[in-house]
């Protein structure tokens, strides 16, 4: 590795950073890590920090994950790669994909599509739902509804179903056929309705309206997060994910569940679909597949879905899709590693008690800080506050101030994400009683840092 002064000096000024302005990042260089252990990461300077981040909420069982590591590094030695279009395959792949049918037999996904990725998953995910449709004689059936707040990746199709300006405004126009209905969002909602149960029916009555407007026989698919992420965690109600499911399946159209961030135990359970107790047609995966140590995914097909694709004899169910890294040796020998390991910890029960512990923290810290607008959680290791500069008004915090906040954080020992005016937590699932106080000390003194 090259000297710290090198890094530093070096840093932002050859490479751009994904979400990030290039000039942003030349004049305030990101931190530099350089080493991690545990829930722990150590950057250029030495300085130790416990990631509340977990990677970008893909390291669920940490930087010291002994058998996912070996398992690369034995798969490098016996096969480094191989592609597995039409014609070939590789024995790690067929493992893996009776390991995922078993591990998701609760959700009735039976199949698996191999991907490099989350933004991956989500693009194969919405093309293979207007294929099915295809099949099937609907060949009207192009469109996609999805959620204001929601985030699907970055690639043409999910970057048109995202529901975030951020991601949308610069790239216009992007597909055709998209269309957004409000998520259920309890602090701030067009609705000016506070009550879960409520604002839950109202975005349901929105669904039912945009589906009759658009009509139901042009719609393909509706994909939802089952416990929004990015957008800045927003848990629906328990009424909400069910009652979308019954709206897609009495009007024909597809749930695609986008679990890149919720399977493997985040949400508490190991899929966000079935904390919520909802069967989806697909579900897009990714991330914590392999614990982040390689880069991997899978789109999880049901037994409806796959059945149309399965007895077709016109030769228009073959696959158009698919990338050179889909079923990649050695990344599914590290899913194969990780999923053992991950259901071997139990690490969904430990994400559910210590979110529990840090919801009832973030509470304290409402309580104290009079900057802190919102907060959300109660559903395994994902968590945000939201930050304003005045609660009566809601008015969002500036950039400046947030800032601030995160480098006192980060100053108290710990490492938390910005997005927006959110403060997201989504740390490993192995984390401890006394490191989910330890975060909730570092929030602490970054928040008193500006107030």
């Amino acid at each position: 590795m090259k000297d710290s002064n090198f890094l530093k000096e070096h840093n932002a000024r050859h490479i751009w950073h994904p979400m990030a302005h290039p000039a942003d990042s030349q004049a305030n260089p990101p931190d530099i890590i350089t080493g991690g252990e545990g829930v722990h990461i150590t950057d250029v300077d030495g300085n130790r920090l416990l990631d509340a981040v977990g990677g970008l909420w893909n390291v669920n069982l940490g930087y010291s994950c002994q058998p996912v590591k070996d398992a690369i590094a034995a798969q490098l030695d016996r096969l480094p790669y191989y592609s597995i279009f039409r014609g070939t395959s590789n024995d790690n792949v067929i493992e893996l994909g009776e390991m995922l049918r078993a591990f998701f037999a609760e959700e009735g996904v039976t199949r698996a599509f191999y991907t490099s990725g989350g933004s991956d998953s989500v693009e194969i995910a919405l093309r293979l739902a207007r294929q099915y449709h295809k099949l099937r004689g609907e060949g009207g059936r192009t469109k996609y509804l999805s959620l204001k707040k929601g985030y699907h990746g970055t690639h043409t199709l999910g970057a048109s179903v995202n529901g975030n300006a951020n991601f949308r405004t610069q790239y216009e126009p992007l597909m055709a056929g998209c269309f957004h209905i409000p998520a259920p969002y309890t602090y701030r909602n067009p609705f000016d309705e506070t009550d879960p149960a409520k604002l839950a029916q109202l975005c349901l009555a929105a669904l039912e309206d945009e589906i009759a407007f658009q009509g139901a026989e042009t719609i393909a698919a509706f994909i939802m997060e089952p416990i929004l992420g990015a957008g800045g965690v927003i848990p629906p109600h328990e009424t909400f994910m069910p009652g979308v499911r019954d709206i897609c399946d009495r009007h024909g159209i597809l749930l695609i569940a986008d679990e890149v961030i919720t399977a493997f135990g985040r949400s508490g359970d190991w899929s966000g679909s079935r904390h919520w107790g909802v069967k989806p047609d697909m579900m897009t995966t990714a991330k914590a597949i392999t614990n982040g140590y390689f880069p991997f995914g899978a789109v999880l097909i049901s037994d409806l879905v796959a059945e149309v694709f399965e007895k077709d004899t016109t030769g228009k169910g073959s696959i158009g899709s698919g990338y050179t890294y889909s079923g990649h040796p050695v990344g599914a020998a590290a899913a194969i590693a990780c999923l053992r390991e991950t259901e071997q910890l139990n690490v969904k029960d430990n994400a559910a008690a210590r979110g529990t512990q840090l919801f009832e923290g973030l509470k304290t810290l409402k309580d104290k800080h009079e900057i802190v607008g919102d907060i959300r959680g109660g559903h395994g290791l994902m968590l945000a506050l939201e930050l304003v500069s005045d609660r009566a008004t809601k008015k969002p915090i500036d950039k400046t101030t947030i800032g601030a906040v995160h480098r006192a954080t980060f100053d108290a020992g710990v490492m938390v994400r910005v997005s927006g005016p959110n403060i997201i937590l989504s740390p490993p699932l192995i984390l401890s009683e006394a490191e989910a106080d330890t975060i909730i000390t570092a929030l602490d003194a970054g928040l008193a840092s500006v107030g």
